[in-house]
C-alpha cells in the first residue's frame, strides 16, 4: 500500500465527514478513527502523515455505518461481511433483500442484509453438511425465510468450524451462547430507560450504547477467559 498519494485523488478526513454526515448525522472523526483501529477501513497516509481517503474507503463506510445503523450487527460480523464481499463470495436476493458490494461507483451500499445459500455458506465457513446440520439442532445457526443465513451465520458456522479441528462439538458451545444471552441482558438494562425516551436522537443514543457495552463486555469476557487459559498452562 503506497504511503502517500496525490490530495486531489483522495479526501481529508473532513471531506469524508462532509459526505457522510447527511445521511449519519452522528459521525464524528473519532468514530472514523475507532473503526480504522478495528480495522474496517484502511486509509492510506499522504507525505505528511495525514488520512487520505479514497472514494471506495467511504464507500466502504457507508457499509459498516449503514449495516450497525440497521441491522445492529457487531463489528466483527461486518469485518466478517466485507473481507466476504473481498473475496468475491457469491451474495444472493432471498426475494426480499438484495445486497449490492460496496464500490466506488456505487457509494451508497444497500441497506439490506446479506443472504447465503446453504451451499455458499458451507463454502464460505469451510465446514460440511454434516457440521451445520449439528449447529441447527442446537439452534445455534439457523436459516432465515426462504432458507437463506446471514452474516451473524457465517460467523458463528465458521467459528464453529475452526474449534471443531480441537474437538469442540456444537453441544459444547451451548455454554458460550448461554453466557453471551447474559450479557445482552445486561445491555437491556442499560437501554431500557433510554428506549422509554421521546426524544429524537434517544434511539442514537441507544444503539451507540449498546455497541460500546457490547464491546466493553466482550473485552471483559475474553480477558477472564485469557486469565483462566493461563492457569491451566505448565509452571
Amino acid at each position: 500500500m503506497s504511503s502517500a498519494l496525490p490530495a486531489r485523488q483522495t479526501m481529508s478526513i473532513g471531506e469524508v465527514l462532509a459526505q457522510l454526515r447527511p445521511d449519519f448525522p452522528d459521525i464524528s472523526i473519532s468514530k472514523i478513527r475507532f473503526l480504522e483501529t478495528e480495522g474496517l477501513v484502511e486509509p492510506q497516509r499522504s507525505a505528511s502523515g495525514y488520512r487520505r481517503f479514497t472514494g471506495d474507503d467511504v464507500a466502504r463506510l457507508r457499509y459498516v455505518l449503514t449495516v450497525q445503523r440497521d441491522h445492529y450487527l457487531p463489528l466483527r460480523v461486518i469485518k466478517d461481511q466485507l473481507e466476504q464481499l473481498d473475496r468475491g463470495i457469491e451474495l444472493v436476493s432471498d426475494g426480499e433483500h438484495t445486497v449490492t458490494p460496496y464500490t466506488a461507483a456505487n457509494t451508497k451500499p444497500t441497506q439490506d442484509e446479506v443472504a447465503l445459500t446453504r451451499s455458499s455458506l458451507l463454502e464460505a465457513a469451510g465446514i460440511n453438511d454434516t457440521l451445520l446440520t449439528e449447529l441447527e439442532s442446537f439452534s445455534l445457526v439457523q436459516p432465515g425465510r426462504s432458507g437463506v443465513y446471514d452474516a451473524h451465520a457465517l460467523f458463528v458456522a465458521r467459528t464453529a468450524g475452526e474449534l471443531a479441528q480441537y474437538g469442540l462439538r456444537p453441544r459444547h458451545l451451548r455454554s458460550v451462547r448461554s453466557a453471551a444471552e447474559r450479557e445482552v441482558d445486561l445491555v437491556e438494562q442499560v437501554l431500557a430507560p433510554m428506549l422509554r425516551q421521546r426524544s429524537a436522537d434517544a434511539a442514537g443514543r441507544a444503539e451507540e450504547t449498546a455497541a460500546e457495552i457490547a464491546r466493553l463486555t466482550t473485552r471483559l469476557h475474553a480477558a477472564f477467559v485469557d486469565a483462566g487459559v493461563r492457569r491451566l498452562r505448565p509452571r
